[in-house]
């Protein structure tokens, strides 16, 4: 394995210096919620927190899984917040965001998985801030189970998203706890739910997958009702996790993205900087 790696030109960010990154900051602390851009080491942080927006990360901070590329805390989790929602909710008027993201650590202790608490969040903001907030949702696999898949796309998030996060290949490797069969068949059966939803998944390149795999990958979540897809670089967050096979470049993500357009995605976002929700969040 080898340590942290020489970044190439394109991926080197410069320094952003915003007196609102404190602000953000500083609402966070205020209503104790997580979020995933500080618990995964989001490259694009200061990004993101300069403009006051935030991918909020609900259930705790410590996730039940193991996965090698991951930072964010691996353990037994804590109690779930049940003040958590509203405290979104008043988080969310504070910054003034009209789209909001919410994600979790994976939940395997709870019954549901945690699909509860992502439904109370929902209704909480809707509850308050009705439609003045499109809501997205990036939702754990909640080990396949269907009540709460049901659960959570019957409390009517805007898009209802799930990470593939890499080719079948590399789960073994990359995400051991997961199961790429299980991950495909939840944005599946989420759009079988509710025919409209806009769904959304999204991988990770440089773990060593192949184009062609990535391709198939891509193909894959189409053909289950995939509207939008993202995709950008692998950077290891630390030591601690899976090195970087490869920097992917960026003619290959246009490639990707030219090839995604083709296949009928209604949206593509794809370079070496993409996550998931980055630059989704709009104020």
């Amino acid at each position: 394995m080898r340590g942290l790696e020489q970044r190439p030109a394109w991926l080197k960010k410069s320094i952003i210096n915003s007196p609102a990154i404190g602000t953000t900051m500083a609402v966070l602390k205020e209503y104790g919620l997580n979020t995933v851009c500080q618990s995964a080491r989001c490259p694009n942080i200061f990004d993101c927190f300069s403009r006051k927006t935030a991918t909020f990360l609900i259930l705790g901070n410590t996730c039940t899984r193991n996965c090698s590329f991951c930072a964010v805390k691996k353990g037994r989790p804590a109690n779930a917040d049940v003040d958590e929602p509203q405290h979104i909710v008043e988080a969310v008027s504070v910054l003034g965001l009209s789209h909001v993201v919410i994600t979790s650590v994976t939940r395997d202790d709870l019954p549901d998985g945690g699909a509860g608490q992502f439904v109370k969040t929902i209704e909480a903001l809707k509850n308050k801030k009705g439609d003045a907030v499109e809501i997205e949702v990036l939702v754990p696999d909640f080990k396949g189970d269907r009540e709460a898949l049901e659960a959570v796309v019957g409390a009517s998030p805007d898009i209802f998203s799930h990470n593939i996060e890499t080719v079948p290949r590399l789960y073994r490797a990359i995400r051991p706890q997961a199961d790429y069969n299980r991950s495909l068949e939840a944005l599946r059966f989420a759009k079988e739910i509710k025919p409209d939803l806009c769904t959304k998944s999204g991988v990770m390149a440089g773990f060593g997958e192949t184009k062609s795999e990535v391709v198939s990958v891509m193909a894959g979540l189409k053909a289950a009702g995939c509207d939008i897809f993202t995709i950008g670089q692998y950077l290891r967050p630390s030591t601690e996790q899976i090195a970087v096979e490869r920097f992917v470049t960026p003619d290959e993500f246009l490639g990707f993205k030219k090839i995604g357009l083709e296949m009928g995605f209604e949206k593509i976002e794809s370079g070496p900087f993409v996550r998931s929700s980055y630059r989704e969040a709009k104020t």
